[in-house]
This record gives structure tokens, sequence and C-alpha cells, in this order.
């Protein structure tokens, strides 16, 4: 019987599940969505039944899309939206709370303080990471200071909280595991980042209890198995955080590779080996971590990317779909001066900025609608080239990089992008580099590849971009781009 790694990749909104052979190649894929809830302004959260409903019904459909059924399946790999947070009874198993998405601002007013009394340059000389509604701990302190039920859950050491792929496991274990690996826990803003471990210091600060975090443990190797429940008992055996997994899926395992991914949000990584500190706004985070050896990547978070695009089709109705994005920024020769900057839940890396808001500026007379798309688009492309221009700033030096996600289907927006940069782009033959990764931890965990860089020879690129811009031209460019950030600042 021919046996496939089963990946399963849970998104901000939709569950995917790939199944991936012996090539590293993906033999069939299946998804499902759901919708997130904003109940105010600056809140996001959805419903952590519907994740793992939605997860459920992915697994069924592959299998089915394949014509297998789970003796086929050699292990899985899970990798998931980092730091939204789940809270659940461990007694039943019941989520006690929606899921807060990694987007929600709710937790502003927490992280305002920590900045008021200067913990910001500790946090992060401790977790690479800054004070931010982002990560996952001040997520906690909100639930336990706005939930009786939840506080009173936390009192008894009867309480859960995990990240979406400990959510995840403990649905497919029935609740016999509660683990997390180390790259989605170096996102809660609680590990030591040097350690690995969770932090006594970090757990007083924010208030949580030890007794509610689920083990910390590698990225590639066999932690768990499903639940006879699941309907057959399978390894898990490979674990990363998205865009951590997304790098490990582009063949970034050596360092001074990069990756760019493009979904809801953007996320570019840079392997740095060991850990490098920033000093310009980026993060410093945990890539991986196997056989006990952690590597490290620099990271910087763009909020909204794909999310940017949905909202130019389903909030303003300028286009009926995502594609047509593409003909109508080609459209128009230019701009026409308007820029969009899509602060919509503040800004990210490297401005990190959760009260900015998005604008659109340059409007005349003379803008129609394309305008505005082709400026949206050349938006994503330009948050980007911020997050680089702050690598380079601390020391990087990268000569091309390589990209995925659903919007590498542009061309505009790709070619865009390697003019702001000035650096080459290729693009991912496999779009769905973050599944393809955490079936590739997986592989390693079980031993089907021996090591990372096994798998990185795997790697096929497709569509290649050369950068076209003067240095004069970009640097024109790139100056009204960041007058109309200053703006949203």
């Amino acid at each position: 019987m021919t046996q496939y790694l089963l990946a399963l990749d849970q998104g901000t909104s939709s569950s995917r599940a790939l199944l991936v052979d012996r090539d590293a190649r993906v033999v069939a894929r299946s998804g499902a969505t759901f919708a997130c809830q904003f109940p105010h302004p600056g809140w996001v959260e959805a419903d952590a039944n519907a994740i793992w409903e939605t997860q459920r019904a992915a697994i069924d459909g592959v299998l089915s899309a394949a014509g297998v059924d789970l003796r086929s399946i050699a292990a899985i790999g899970i990798t998931n939206q980092r730091e939204t947070l789940v809270a659940w009874d461990k007694t039943s198993g019941e989520a006690v709370a929606p899921a807060i998405v990694w987007q929600c601002r709710r937790s502003a007013s927490f992280c305002n303080s920590l900045q008021e009394r200067g913990k910001a340059p500790w946090l992060q000389a401790r977790t690479g990471l800054v004070v931010d509604p982002y990560f996952s701990a001040s997520k906690m302190r909100w639930l336990l200071d706005n939930h009786p039920r939840i506080a009173a859950l936390a009192e008894r050491s009867e309480l859960a909280f995990g990240t979406i792929d400990a959510w995840l496991i403990h649905r497919l274990t029935s609740g016999q595991a509660h683990l997390t690996d180390a790259s989605n826990a170096s996102r809660t803003q609680l590990m030591d980042l040097d350690r690995g471990a969770w932090d006594s210091a970090l757990l007083d600060l924010y208030g949580i209890p030890a007794s509610t975090l689920p083990r910390i443990v590698d990225s590639a190797g066999v932690v768990a198995q499903t639940d006879v429940a699941f309907g057959a008992r399978i390894p898990i055996a490979g674990i990363a955080g998205d865009q951590q997994a997304a790098l490990f899926g582009q063949g970034c395992v050596r360092p001074g590779m990069a990756k760019n991914t493009y979904g809801t949000g953007c996320f570019m990584l840079l392997h740095t080996g060991e850990r490098l500190h920033s000093r310009h706004g980026l993060l410093s985070t945990l890539a991986w971590q196997i056989g006990g050896v952690r590597s490290y990547a620099l990271e910087g978070s763009v909020f909204m990317a794909g999310a940017l695009v949905q909202w130019l089709r389903d909030g303003l109705g300028l286009i009926a779909s995502s594609a047509e994005s593409e003909a109508m920024a080609n459209a128009v020769d230019d701009n026409g001066g308007v820029h969009v900057v899509p602060a919509f839940t503040g800004l990210g890396a490297p401005h990190w900025n959760s009260s900015a808001r998005g604008l659109i500026t340059g409007l005349t007379r003379g803008t129609g609608r394309a305008h505005i798309v082709r400026a949206a688009l050349e938006a994503v492309a330009w948050q980007n080239a911020d997050v680089l221009r702050a690598m380079v700033a601390d020391g990087a030096s990268i000569d091309a990089l390589r990209i995925d996600g659903g919007m590498t289907g542009n061309r505009f927006l790709c070619q865009f992008q390697a003019d702001a940069l000035g650096i080459p782009i290729a693009c991912a033959a496999e779009p769905e580099s973050t599944a393809l990764g955490a079936a590739l931890l997986a592989g390693i965990g079980i031993g089907w590849w021996p090591t990372p860089e096994a798998t990185a020879a795997l790697w096929r690129g497709r569509d290649h971009y050369q950068p076209t811009w003067t240095a004069e031209q970009r640097a024109a460019a790139s100056d009204a781009w960041l007058a109309a950030v200053r703006r949203a600042l």
C-alpha cells in the first residue's frame, strides 16, 4: 500500500489538508472555509469548534479525493495560524470562549501598560518579540480578566490554553495530549527564546498559571498518536507555526536564505542559524527545533495582504474576484499618485503601531477604481519592502527571495515586488509551501528523510522575476510610500 504524509494546514479563514508522497509532491488537497467574527472595532475572533470541524472536513475531503483511507497515512504534520488562542476545559474538553485570532487588538490596553512600565526592552531581550496584542500571552491575560468561568477553571488547574496546533492535537488525541512545538511556543511571549522553555518570570509578568500551558516538544519527531475515535492510530510527527513551516517547505534551511508568504497577511522570514537580535523593529523567532537543536529566524509581519484584496472585493465592491485585481492594476500606467496604507488593525513590522489606521491618499477627480486597486497591490509590496529594509539594517544580506501563497499567482504583484525590493524573486512550484513544510517535518519525524538538507533538495521553483527599476526610481517610489505611511502613523 502506498503511504502518504497528511499535512493539516489550519489558517485564519480556512482549514486545509494535503497528501504528500515520498517525492515531496502533493497528490491531493482539500479545504473548508469558516468565518471570523468582529464583535467590536479591532476585535477578531472565531468559533474554535468550527476550526476543528472544518479541519476534520478537510481531512475527509482529501482522503476522498485521493481514493484512500487512513491506513495509507504514515504520519500527520500540523501547521497553523500562530498566536491565535483557544481556551478549553481540561475535564470536558470543550472550548470555553471563542478563539481570539492573531489579528485581534482587544488586549492593547494591557500591552500599553507594559510599555508604560518600561517592560518592552526586557521582554524583547527575553522572547525576541515586541510588546503587541498580536502575541498570545496578552490574549490569555484578557480572557482571565474578562471571563469569570475561565478564571475559575484556572484557579482549579482545570483550564488549558493553547495555540491552534495544541487545539488540533487535543481534538486528534481526544484530549490525551496537551502539546505545542517550540516554534509555536516562541510566539506566545511566554517562552525564553534562548532556552526554548516556558519562563517563570514571563508567566509572573502576565499572570499566567503554568498549569494552563502545553508541554513544548520538537518540531519533528513522533510526539503523540491520534485516538481510535479519530479512526486510526496515526503518529503526529511534525508541528510548526505556519510561517516557520513555509520557511522549511521553501527549502530555506541554511542561514541567509529567506522566504515570504502571501496569505491573509505577509510574513518574511530570514534563516539566521543562531539567534540574531533586531534593532529595527523585527522579531527574533524560533524557526524550528529538531533533535533538541534550535534554528532561529528574523521575521517581519505584515498584517494586511490577501485580506486587503478581500476588502477591495467584499468591502468596497471595486472588484468581482481577487483574480480581477491583476487585470485592473495593469489597466492603468501607474497609481495616479494614490497610496493605500492598510493599517486596518494597526501596522506591524517594522512600525509596530497598534493605533495607526488605514488611509487612502492622493485622490483627485482623475482617480478611478483601477488606481485604488493598483495602489492596494502596491501597498502589499511596499510593506514587504519596509521589512527587507529593516533586515538589511540589522546586518542581513539577502540576494534573492523565495515566495509562496495564494497571491503569487498575481504576476503584477510579483513583478512590482521584485522592483520594490531590488532583488530577484522565485515562486515555489507548490504554492502551499506551508502545508508542504509540515509534511516534510513529519517525514523527518518518521525517518522518511534523514536531515533538513535532504528535504531542501526536493524544492521546486516556477516563475522567476528580475527587478527592472533603477535605484533612483526605487528610491523615489519608496519615499512617496513612506510619506503616506507617516500620515497613517
